[in-house]
């Protein structure tokens, strides 16, 4: 079998694993979540050898399949891979299977509803990453909305419909400027070849007048920066984290965010190259404030999971202050940052609801001492807080070095204040696993807690593998995306010397601390 057929295969796997759930009776609970696991650990297995045999020297787009869809409009099934979304596509894969694995005894109503949401929220979310056709990409795009607002809907907490009704409305805003955008594009492209078509790879080589590429990527980028999210398009996300589901949260922060990152450097960078240049200023100072701000807001929750929450939206500025630096070890460190942080911050959700699992409550003073009566469960707990704070050694300091060091040389005063979050990321997750972990057991509901079990350190196995894999040798990773992402560099610098815009145009770029030129 060629891989372009596999890459097929995997990702529409999860959906048929779903229609063969369909025929199994509601009533076996046991068998519903055990096809469901079966199916995503098959996903996820079947996904490996795309990894290993996608060839990372190369820029270009591997296993992909070009078939036509709706001829009529120019439609085609367009799908591949490059170094940029082999990463996402099986960090994806990786994660859904302990998702599923982290519900099996919390999800205990309309258990076959949540399994057929769970595999049709993968295959929608493989389908964003692999989508070379605009009109398919939106409608992956826009499918896996679907099931997450119904995860959070059905299956979260108290407030779960606010939270699931504000998730929707955020990201259908967004989505129906894409939406605009894309239909200009097609036309434009028309207008010049005479050609319908929504192919990514034909519009890429259309000149785009710089007055038109300012609104394109201003529509493109709304999309985009509220699904990462970028301050100050952020409110919705501790709102949906804290009222959804345990796997829900791991989903969302391990995947689901990436796919707002993934948009700017797919579409917004190499599209519209000469509006990325004007607007980088600005995405500078909404990445540094958003690493800021998530911070001190993380540092002064009282409700775990919302710190965990609020703590992505800091995380999330390094990997956009990367991006927009455009440098290749920027680039590179924003690429496995975005590995990174679906790895540990999904474990961190993972934690906090094996926790919530056991007391029914999310409030840190509810805790102290656990590390008495769980002492696994504080040892993971510990390896995978120090590994979103960036400890030497784990994944997240690899990410988080390279995005300083490479946004040094294009905006040094910018990254200097960034760095400052990495100080406040150590003061809120030691400050919390204190809290959490260490001291007397205060309440007596505390000294009834049993430490993790078989299930439980099976989910978490995988995820501590993954923190030292990446933090000891990051080059299994990096050296699949080096060559697309230094192809996109050069593309987009390329694109910038032809059609150099004078700094003075743009007055953010003026700032004495700005410096522009890579």
């Amino acid at each position: 079998m060629d891989m372009a057929s596999m890459l097929n295969i995997v990702t529409f796997l999860p959906v048929l694993g779903a229609i063969i759930l369909f025929m199994i009776p509601r009533t076996e609970e046991n068998l519903i979540k055990s096809w469901a696991f079966l199916i995503s650990l098959a996903t996820f297995f079947a996904s490996i050898p795309l990894f290993y045999l996608f060839d990372g020297s190369q820029s270009g787009m591997q296993f992909e399949t070009v078939a036509s869809w709706i001829p009529y409009i120019g439609a085609s099934y367009h799908v591949g891979v490059d170094g940029i979304s082999i990463l996402l596509y099986l960090l994806t894969t990786f994660m859904m299977p302990l998702a599923i694995l982290s519900s099996w005894n919390s999800i205990t109503h309309r258990v076959k509803e949540y399994m057929l949401a769970m595999l049709f929220l993968e295959t929608g979310m493989l389908g964003v990453f692999i989508s070379l056709d605009l009109l398919l990409f939106y409608l992956f795009w826009e499918a896996m909305l679907i099931p997450m607002y119904l995860l959070i809907g059905v299956w979260g907490g108290p407030r779960r419909i606010y939270a699931a009704v504000k998730f929707i409305i955020y990201t259908m805003v967004g989505s129906v400027l894409m939406l605009v955008a894309i239909l200009y594009l097609y036309f434009m492209f028309h207008n010049y070849t005479g050609e319908y078509t929504f192919d990514l790879i034909k519009i890429l080589s259309m000149d785009i007048p710089y007055g038109i590429q300012i609104w394109l990527f201003l529509a493109f980028a709304l999309a985009f920066a509220i699904k990462v999210p970028m301050f100050p398009f952020h409110t919705w996300l501790p709102d949906a984290h804290v009222e959804a589901p345990t796997a829900g949260s791991v989903i969302l922060a391990g995947v689901l965010l990436k796919m707002g990152t993934y948009g700017f450097l797919r579409f917004n960078l190499p599209l519209f190259p000469n509006a990325s240049e004007y607007f980088t200023p600005l995405f500078f100072v909404l990445a540094v404030i958003g690493i800021l701000y998530g911070a001190w807001v993380a540092m002064v929750q009282k409700d775990v999971k919302k710190l965990v929450a609020y703590s992505s939206v800091s995380h999330l500025g390094f990997i956009m202050l990367g991006m927009f630096a455009l440098t290749i070890p920027s680039v590179q460190g924003g690429m496995i940052q975005m590995i990174n942080h679906g790895i540990s911050s999904g474990a961190l959700f993972l934690v906090v609801g094996m926790l919530y699992e056991r007391r029914h409550t999310r409030k840190i003073s509810d805790f102290g001492g656990i590390t008495r009566v769980m002492p696994v469960f504080a040892a993971f707990f510990m390896i995978i807080a120090l590994s979103s704070l960036g400890l030497p050694g784990t994944n997240g300091f690899v990410g988080e070095f390279l995005i300083l060091v490479g946004s040094y040389q294009v905006a040094p005063v910018f990254t200097v204040i960034a760095t400052v979050g990495i100080i406040f990321a150590a003061v809120y997750l030691l400050w919390m696993f204190r809290r959490v972990m260490f001291g007397p057991i205060t309440n007596e509901e505390n000294k009834k807690l049993t430490d993790l079990d078989g299930r439980e350190i099976a989910i978490l196995i995988p995820i501590i593998v993954m923190i030292f894999w990446i933090g000891i040798y990051p080059s299994t990773f990096l050296n699949k995306s080096e060559a697309s992402v230094v192809a996109l560099i050069n593309r987009v610098n390329q694109a910038r010397a032809e059609l150099k815009i004078e700094t003075n145009r743009n007055p953010i770029a003026n700032l004495p601390f700005f410096r522009s030129e890579n």
